[in-house]
C-alpha cells in the first residue's frame, strides 16, 4: 500500500517544490527593481527591492570609516590576504612558525594602518570601524592569538601533570560558559578590575572574549590529533638529539594538525560567524553595520531583508573561501606526505 503511494507522494512533493520555486523566481527576479530608486520600490510591492544594495553597500561594508580614508581597510583585506597566502604555501613544518611570523607582524601592522595616528595616516579611533574589515580584523586576530593558546592548552592537557590540570580546568571552565556570557563579562565586568585610565578599547575586549572562547575549543581539536601520534615518534626525536618543543614542532604538531585539519577547518568556519554576536555589546561589524545603518534611514528601512541577503551572501562567500582553502591544504599535506 505504501509503495503504491509513494510515487504520489514524491509527485506532491516535487509540485510544492516547483510552486514555491516560482513564486521566488517571480519575487527575485521577474518583479524585483535593481536600480537604487527608493520609490520604485514602493511602487513594486511583490518584488525583491535589490536597489538597497548599490545605494548602501558602502556603509554597510565600511562602516563609519572616512570616506577620504578607505583605502585603508581595503589595504589591510590585502594584507590579509598575503599572509593567509604565504602560510598556505609553506612547507608542512614550516608552517607554525610562519603562523606566528605571519601573527607577529601583521597584528600590530593592522591596528597601526586602521588606527592611524602615525605619519601621514590621520588617527581613525576605534569606535569608527566597523563593516567588513572590522568582521576580518576580529576573525583573524582571534584566530592566530587562539591558535598558539590553543596548541599550548592541548599539549599540556595531552601530557599531564600539573599544567595539564591546570589546562583541564581553563578549557572545562571556559567551555561551559556561553560566548554572549564571555562577552559581557569582557565588555563589562573587565573595566571594573582595571583602572579607569588603563582600559582597553571595547573593539579589544571582545576580542578577548572570542581569542578565549576559541583558543579553548581549538585546544580540544588539537588534542584529539595528538592522540593519533604514536609515542614512538617522540622516542625516535629522543634518539636523534632533539629537545622536547623541537620534537614537538618537527615531529608531532605536525602530524597532530595535519590529521584534524578538517575539525580547523571547521572551527575557523564556525568562529567567523560568531563574529556576528559582538553586536549584543555595541561592537558594529558587518551585521551590526548593517542594523545600524538601516535603522538610521526611514527611506531604505522597509527593504531591510534585502539588505541582510546581501550580507549572508558575502558570509557565504567567506565561508566557502576558508572552506576551499582547508581542502586545498589537505591536498598540498597529503602531496608532501607522499614519498618522492
Amino acid at each position: 500500500m505504501r509503495r503504491a503511494w509513494a510515487p504520489v507522494m514524491a509527485l506532491l512533493g516535487w509540485g510544492l517544490v516547483a510552486v514555491l520555486c516560482w513564486h521566488l523566481l517571480q519575487w527575485a527576479v521577474v518583479h524585483a527593481v535593481w536600480q537604487p530608486d527608493a520609490t520604485a520600490c514602493q511602487n513594486s510591492p511583490h518584488g525583491a527591492c535589490w536597489g538597497v544594495v548599490p545605494a548602501k553597500a558602502l556603509p554597510i561594508l565600511l562602516g563609519h570609516y572616512p570616506e577620504d580614508q578607505r583605502w585603508r581597510p581595503l589595504l589591510f583585506m590585502l594584507a590579509s590576504m598575503a599572509c593567509l597566502s604565504a602560510f598556505a604555501r609553506a612547507r608542512a613544518d614550516r608552517r607554525l612558525g610562519w603562523w606566528l611570523l605571519c601573527g607577529a607582524v601583521w597584528l600590530p601592522v593592522a591596528i597601526l594602518l586602521l588606527r592611524g595616528g602615525w605619519g601621514p595616516l590621520s588617527l581613525v579611533p576605534p569606535t569608527d570601524w566597523g563593516g567588513l574589515p572590522l568582521t576580518l580584523m576580529l576573525f583573524l586576530g582571534s584566530w592566530w592569538l587562539s591558535v598558539p593558546l590553543g596548541i599550548m592548552l592541548a599539549v599540556a592537557r595531552h601530557q599531564g601533570g600539573l599544567a595539564g590540570w591546570l589546562a583541564t580546568g581553563a578549557i572545562e571552565l571556559i567551555r561551559g560558559v556561553p560566548l554572549i556570557t564571555l562577552l559581557f563579562a569582557s565588555v563589562f565586568a573587565l573595566p571594573l578590575l582595571l583602572p579607569t585610565d588603563h582600559t582597553p578599547p571595547l573593539v579589544l575586549r571582545a576580542a578577548l572574549a572570542l581569542v578565549l572562547f576559541s583558543a579553548v575549543y581549538l585546544a580540544e581539536v588539537v588534542r584529539g590529533g595528538l592522540q593519533t601520534v604514536p609515542p614512538e615518534q617522540a622516542e625516535a626525536g629522543k634518539v636523534l638529539g632533539l629537545g622536547y618543543w623541537g620534537i614537538q614542532r618537527r615531529i608531532v604538531l605536525p602530524q597532530a594538525l595535519r590529521s584534524v585539519l578538517p575539525g580547523l577547518t571547521g572551527h575557523a568556519i564556525g568562529l567567523l560567524k560568531d563574529t556576528s554576536l559582538v553586536v549584543v555589546v555595541g561592537v558594529h561589524e558587518l551585521t551590526g553595520g548593517l542594523s545600524l545603518v538601516m535603522s538610521g534611514d526611514p527611506v531604505w528601512r522597509p527593504h531591510h531583508f534585502e539588505a541582510y541577503l546581501f550580507v549572508g551572501l558575502i558570509y557565504a562567500l567567506l565561508c566557502l573561501g576558508l572552506s576551499l582553502g582547508g581542502r586545498r591544504l589537505e591536498r598540498r599535506w597529503l602531496d608532501e606526505k607522499k614519498p618522492a
